[in-house]
């Protein structure tokens, strides 16, 4: 996986330094050269204004701004960088969590405790892998959907939106 690496700009957001450390020191060891770090959300955002970032990597819970304020804050941006992948990192994997960040337009999820192989498992997902954005009024981030549905083969694809479907 390491070639190519090199030439991406990423972004770590966490306020522990370890975790940040840690995350660093498994993206430099796969090839990763240009490695970029903020305590917070705020200060994620000021890079995201010096730098043309590639991946971000992104703590839930941070003070002065948290994870979810920071993707919110991506998604609203006029920039290009509006696309830009964001892996939530979390200790906390419950489904009001993981809805909540994907509501606001995450990517990826990485749960603590960390692994080398899930932090290069989520960059690859998101390099290779990319999904694409959906913009509703009330949504604008990575479609939602994880799997191509078979058979589609027009506008409505309720069980509802079919006249010729008795439901009981």
């Amino acid at each position: 996986m390491s070639a190519g690496l090199e030439a991406l700009k990423i972004l770590i957001v966490d306020d522990n330094a370890q975790m940040r450390t840690i995350i660093g020191t498994v993206l430099s060891a796969a090839g990763v050269r240009q490695l970029h770090y903020a305590p917070d959300g705020a200060k994620g955002l000021e890079t995201l204004n010096r730098i043309d970032i590639d991946v971000a990597y992104v703590d839930y819970e941070m003070p002065v701004m948290n994870g979810l304020d920071f993707i919110s804050a991506v998604r609203a941006r006029t920039r290009p960088d509006r696309f830009l992948p964001i892996i939530m990192l979390t200790g906390h994997s419950d489904l009001p969590r993981l809805n909540g960040a994907r509501d606001r337009g995450v990517t990826e999820f990485l749960t603590k405790p960390v692994t080398a192989r899930s932090i290069l498992t989520r960059l690859s997902a998101v390099i290779f892998h990319p999904r694409p954005f959906v913009n509703t009024p009330g949504f604008f981030g990575p479609d939602r959907r994880r799997r191509a549905l078979g058979g589609y083969d027009g506008p409505l694809r309720r069980t509802s939106d079919n006249v010729s479907v008795l439901e009981l």
